[in-house]
């Protein structure tokens, strides 16, 4: 592979510093920790809210750096990731709820009365969440290969299947050692290397997407989902009467059934569910065209609400 064809796709998954250089940076306190965020050009403001559980945003900074040609896009670090940091972590201080008042005292910080919410993957289970909080703060909602609005994503991932036998028996290998204790970088990066293959159609994404997973916090994501079934998080009710436009954004061969985004689509009363070919779970590495079109198209129909 040519360096110049690493070095795009480098830059498409923001690993190179470039995108942050053109980005407004704070931090401040928020609920007993500290909260960082960047800003990426000016105009309707919208919030990315990455996925993980326990993984930072610095894998989207080329996404907000795009939408902040347009609009003022804002990625944060979710609580105790990146730059984003707690005294402790633990059970009392990472939890759904927490989160849900680090997104508000964001907007409460910026000074933004309405925002749209563009939650991907987990990003979209914190997304409904805070909008089943603060209906009244969110002006519209984009769902990018979301978890969901409850908890039956966990019987709806199908890995395997989307791995050849090499890639799955691996993956299972490098999981193992990992379990077993060794969590050097080499072995996180190999069980990536056999990991992202799930998540994308087109592989030559596959090496920068191993690179991310290596940086999961696993102690966060095991006390973010913890906590998801403590509360037995489901949004359908509370959600059944949301009346702002939502955009549901889903892969044709994402790892995620589609008939997650298809229940929020029957539960939303105001939706839009667009469902991509060739696509996985990442709409703007898989299909950048389809992806920010339908974007743009959205963002500029809820622009005079």
């Amino acid at each position: 592979m040519k360096l110049s064809k690493i070095i795009f796709q480098l830059i498409l998954l923001g690993f190179l510093i470039s995108p942050i250089a053109f980005a407004q940076s704070n931090t401040f306190v928020s609920n007993g920790g500290k909260l960082h965020y960047e800003i990426f050009g000016k105009g309707e403001p919208i919030l990315i809210i990455n996925g993980g559980p326990g993984m930072n945003s610095n894998g989207f900074g080329e996404l907000a750096m795009e939408l902040g040609k347009k609009y003022q896009a804002i990625i944060y670090d979710q609580r105790g990731t990146g730059k984003s940091t707690l005294e402790e972590i633990n059970s009392n201080t990472v939890t759904m709820d927490l989160m849900v008042k680090d997104i508000e005292a964001l907007r409460i910080h910026l000074k933004i009365e309405k925002w749209t919410l563009l939650g991907h993957s987990f990003g979209g289970i914190l997304g409904y969440y805070y909008a089943s909080k603060h209906p009244e703060r969110v002006k519209a909602m984009i769902q990018s290969s979301s978890g969901g609005m409850d908890l039956a994503l966990l019987s709806l991932i199908d890995i395997q299947s989307k791995l050849t036998d090499m890639e799955w028996d691996s993956l299972q290998y490098y999981g193992n050692k990992i379990n077993e204790g060794d969590t050097s970088y080499g072995t996180l990066l190999k069980r990536g290397e056999f990991m992202a293959p799930a998540y994308l159609y087109n592989r030559e994404f596959i090496p920068v997407l191993a690179k991310r997973m290596t940086q999961g916090n696993m102690q966060l994501n095991a006390l973010v989902w913890s906590d998801l079934r403590r509360i037995n998080y489901d949004t359908k009710e509370s959600l059944q009467s949301f009346e702002q436009p939502v955009l549901i954004l889903h892969g044709k061969n994402d790892l995620l059934e589609s008939s997650v985004a298809e229940t929020a689509h029957n539960v939303l009363p105001n939706s839009q569910l667009e469902l991509m070919d060739k696509c996985a779970h990442y709409g703007w590495l898989d299909r950048p065209d389809v992806y920010f079109d339908l974007i743009y198209d959205f963002m500029d129909s809820v622009k005079n609400l």
